[in-house]
C-alpha cells in the first residue's frame, strides 16, 4: 500500500481516537454528576471513538504487510475512515441529541445518527473484508517465498 494512504490512516486514526477520549470526559461528567445525560450514551461515544480509532492506527500500522493496488488501497483507507468518523460523530450527537439512530424516522436529529451510523457500518464491512481478502490471498505466497530455516 503507497505510504501516503498508510500514514493518511495512522492520522486520522489519532483524531478519531482522540475524539473517543474527549468523549470521555462528558461520560465522566455524568457519571458523578456534573452534568446531566445518558451514561450509556457517552460510553458508547468514548468507546467508538478508542476502538474505531485504534482500528485505523492497527491497519494502517500491517498496511505494508498487505499488497494492494492504488485503487484498492484507497478504498481501503477510505472506507475506514469514513467508519471511523461516522461511528465516533454519530455516537457524540447521539449523546447530545439524546437519540439513538437506530431507525430511519424522525426527529431530523435522530435520521442524522441513523445515516451516520450506517455510513460506518458499511465503511467497516468493506474495509475489513479487503484486509481479510488479501491477507488470505498472500498468505501462502510469503510462507513458500522464505528459505526453510536449517536444523541443528
Amino acid at each position: 500500500m503507497e505510504h501516503r494512504l498508510r500514514d493518511t490512516m495512522i492520522f486520522h486514526g489519532a483524531v478519531v481516537f482522540l475524539l473517543g477520549l474527549l468523549a470521555g470526559f462528558p461520560h465522566a461528567f455524568v457519571l458523578t454528576g456534573q452534568m446531566i445525560g445518558s451514561e450509556r450514551a457517552w460510553r458508547m461515544a468514548h468507546l467508538e471513538g478508542v476502538m474505531n480509532g485504534l482500528l485505523l492506527l492497527v491497519v494502517g500500522a500491517i498496511a505494508d504487510r498487505l499488497v494492494f493496488g492504488r485503487r484498492r488501497g484507497a478504498i481501503l483507507a477510505g472506507s475506514l475512515i469514513v467508519a471511523g468518523y461516522g461511528n465516533v460523530v454519530a455516537s457524540i450527537l447521539a449523546a447530545v441529541w439524546n437519540v439513538r439512530g437506530l431507525r430511519a424516522e424522525g426527529p431530523a436529529t435522530n435520521l442524522v445518527v441513523w445515516v451516520l451510523f450506517v455510513a460506518a457500518i458499511v465503511g467497516v464491512f468493506v474495509g475489513l473484508a479487503l484486509v481479510a481478502m488479501q491477507a488470505r490471498r498472500h498468505r501462502g505466497g510469503r510462507a513458500a517465498a522464505r528459505a526453510p530455516e536449517p536444523t541443528v
